[in-house]
């Protein structure tokens, strides 16, 4: 090969290893962008996601104080109410607001907001009827089911919703992954590439060492630089992971400090009816003040016992349940005149569902103490949670108490009862009452259409 020629191989294997180089920055460029998208994406389906679950939140709130004020006409559940109610505005403009660039879910959120205002609609001509003093047309309008299956509706949107969201966010991290993948798979590459040429250059002149030195220092300098960045990528990385925790325990505590707040005014509404319940003189407004007392001591109860899993979505019935038999009993008057056991699979369903099987529970236990022992009768209660064959979760109540009255149709009676039905019938359930042969009672409630996250064996 003559000088001129090796002149001419020399200066293309320096001008390709510059180019490979440069291949490598641009594409370890890209592959930050890539890691910023993808941090931004997250980030964002969180927001919505999060928005949704507050506005499904809120809906739930605003019907559960009104279905309270339609059963009790307590004003407290109106005010409840009427702050849950104008929440749910709030919470249609932020999603739309964060769904503008996708027209599907921009859609869907206007299906949304067309069903809310008919949920909003119903639950409010409903707490009108009770204000004109029209109660009996009140329950007969829940009593209907417009209202539950416009919630049942919005909640199944809502969920579709948040699923799309979920959805988008694993293709766009798929896609990312895959161009990472590439792009790691260029950037090695080209960086091999660079050094076989640099070392063949090497190898064959040592009339080019000074050059080779050179080159193989800008190389350096080069790798040094990419990995610097890389660092500074992965610190800040890390520093997000940080802070994502801390925000996670943040919002942990804010939740467990909320429902605890909640039980501890539910606690003093309790007490202030235990006070006026000394005060009055009429039995019947007595029987009364005490059947809401218990009501709300059990709602109390079941938002301070409330304990949520990591995910902050979730919580183990086990653990829930015991502690919510641990209250009832406490206030159940004699605590050795009727022994209250409990036997539950840690079945693992969403907060909202778990604090609706404590307040079932409590009805249930406290029926069975109000008309199962009588006059100080001992006795036992046995309360237990599982499966059936099907894998359906059973709540089932079984006590030795008097029982029903031969005649008395089982099942109808009085408000709590009608609480009972209406508790069971949101998770697609019905009570199931039967006359035990040795004396007692026993009430199973079917859950099909609970969510259950987990069952741990």
């Amino acid at each position: 090969m003559t000088q001129a020629e090796w002149r001419v191989a020399h200066n293309a294997a320096v001008l390709m290893s510059l180019g490979l180089v440069l291949l490598a920055a641009v594409a370890a460029l890209i592959l930050v962008q890539g890691i910023d998208r993808q941090i931004g994406d997250v980030l964002h389906t969180y927001d919505v996601r999060n928005q949704a679950r507050e506005l499904t939140i809120t809906l739930t709130g605003a019907e559960s104080a009104q279905r309270g004020y339609v059963l009790t006409r307590d004003d407290s559940y109106l005010e409840d109410y009427h702050q849950s109610s104008s929440s749910i505005g709030t919470r249609l403009l932020a999603l739309t607001g964060l769904t503008t660039d996708d027209p599907l879910q921009a859609a869907r959120i206007r299906a949304i907001a067309v069903e809310t205002v008919d949920k909003s609609d119903e639950m409010e001509r409903s707490v009108k009827l009770v204000q004109d003093d029209r109660t009996a047309d009140a329950r007969r309008l829940i009593a209907a089911g417009v209202g539950e299956r416009l919630m049942g509706s919005l909640q199944v949107a809502l969920q579709q919703f948040i699923d799309e969201e979920n959805a988008k966010l694993f293709d766009r991290n798929e896609q990312i992954d895959q161009s990472r993948r590439w792009l790691v798979g260029a950037i090695i590459t080209a960086l091999a590439s660079a050094v076989i040429l640099a070392y063949a250059l090497f190898a064959r002149t040592q009339r080019q060492v000074s050059a080779l030195v050179l080159s193989k220092d800008q190389l350096h300098s080069e790798n040094e630089m990419l990995e610097a960045h890389v660092i500074e990528r992965t610190q800040a990385l890390d520093e997000a992971r940080i802070h994502a925790e801390q925000e996670r325990q943040r919002v942990e505590a804010l939740l467990q400090d909320a429902s605890h707040r909640i039980g501890n005014s539910l606690a003093t509404v309790s007490s202030l009816l235990g006070l006026q319940l000394l005060r009055t003189k009429s039995e019947e407004v007595r029987v009364a003040l005490e059947s809401a007392r218990s009501r709300v001591h059990a709602v109390a109860s079941a938002h301070r016992r409330l304990r949520l899993g990591h995910d902050l979505e979730t919580a183990s019935a086990d653990e829930f349940l015991e502690a919510v038999l641990e209250d009832i009993a406490k206030t159940a008057g004699d605590p050795t005149a009727v022994n209250i056991t409990g036997e539950f699979d840690p079945i693992v369903v969403g907060a909202r569902d778990a604090t609706t099987i404590g307040i079932l529970a409590a009805e249930l236990v406290t029926n069975a103490l109000k008309h199962g022992f009588p006059d100080g009768r001992a006795g036992a209660i046995a309360v237990s949670l599982k499966p059936d064959p099907n894998g359906v979760p059973v709540l089932r109540v079984v006590d030795d108490g008097v029982g029903p009255p031969d005649g008395q149709s089982l099942g109808e009676g009085g408000l709590g009862s009608v609480i009972i039905a209406q508790l069971a019938n949101q998770f697609g359930g019905a009570p199931y009452y039967e006359r035990r042969p040795e004396g007692g009672l026993s009430v199973s409630v079917p859950m099909p259409n609970i969510e259950t996250v987990s069952t741990a064996s």
